[in-house]
């Protein structure tokens, strides 16, 4: 029997994906019935809010369950300021980790996996849930790309403190041990989440044998992991691994 799964989407500023992700999944070969969605929307200024509640509506009795929330978390770009400039993004994975783990508090319920879906992932196989159900693992991801077998997207996902990629692991086996994980698209047994696995809002393991030493906050006298790369170190000091499928590929919007 197939196992009820929640699909958990943070989003903001979303309003033009939602064509794509509804579309999305609803290729999925997998029972309606077993299916629930949850949306927490956070400090957009375009219309997603009231384009999702309408959407919801419109689903209403579709899937197991479906529900929307909202939750500000204070965080706006200024126009100038681009989505990757270095000297925000511990105040923007920060913001993500607390929409994430908000989103998790206030939708599960009595599933048995969560599947954490960017809003802007547009293309993935009709089979995608079922490959991540059938590696057996507990945390598990495909590899998310922009162009098929181009580079990495999410280049959260890695092993051997930030050296090694998913682009990196290509025709090395269907599943492969990573020491972190990306969000694009995550599959999540509930009950690690339910037993305290979480997305650090914070830098965690400073001193962790598995972070990258120096990282990316070097520059700002820092050390350690947030959001998923600190959910995996979490999940090591837990007891559990995570793992990637380098050859089956999700496509992400450019952008």
């Amino acid at each position: 029997m197939l196992p009820d799964l929640l699909i958990a989407v943070p989003v903001k500023n979303a309003e033009r994906h939602l064509d794509s992700h509804f579309r999305l999944i609803e290729q999925f070969d997998y029972p309606r019935r077993k299916l629930s969605l949850a949306y927490l929307e956070s400090d957009s200024d375009d219309g997603t809010h009231a384009a999702l509640a309408a959407r919801l509506a419109q689903l209403r009795g579709h899937y197991r369950r479906s529900r929307l929330f909202q939750q500000p978390q204070g965080f706006r770009l200024r126009p100038e300021v681009p989505r990757w400039a270095d000297e925000i993004q511990l105040v923007r994975r920060a913001a993500l980790a607390r929409s994430r783990n908000q989103l998790l508090a206030r939708a599960l319920r009595d599933e048995t996996w969560v599947l954490w879906l960017d809003v802007d992932v547009i293309s993935a196989p009709s089979d995608l849930i079922r490959t991540l159900l059938a590696t057996g693992k507990d945390i598990v991801h495909p590899h998310c790309v922009l162009t098929p077998g181009g580079p990495s997207f999410d280049r959260n996902a890695w092993r051997d403190h930030g050296q090694v990629l998913l682009e990196n692991l290509r025709g090395q086996g269907p599943v492969v041990r990573l020491d972190t994980v990306g969000g694009s698209v995550l599959l999540v047994r509930a009950d690690l989440h339910r037993n305290g696995l979480i997305f650090p809002p914070f830098l965690y393991g400073p001193d962790h044998r598995l972070a990258r030493n120096p990282g990316p906050w070097a520059k700002f006298g820092l050390r350690g992991e947030i959001e998923t790369e600190g959910f995996g170190l979490m999940a090591h000091d837990m007891g559990h691994l995570c793992w990637g499928l380098p050859d089956c590929e999700v496509l992400h919007f450019p952008g």
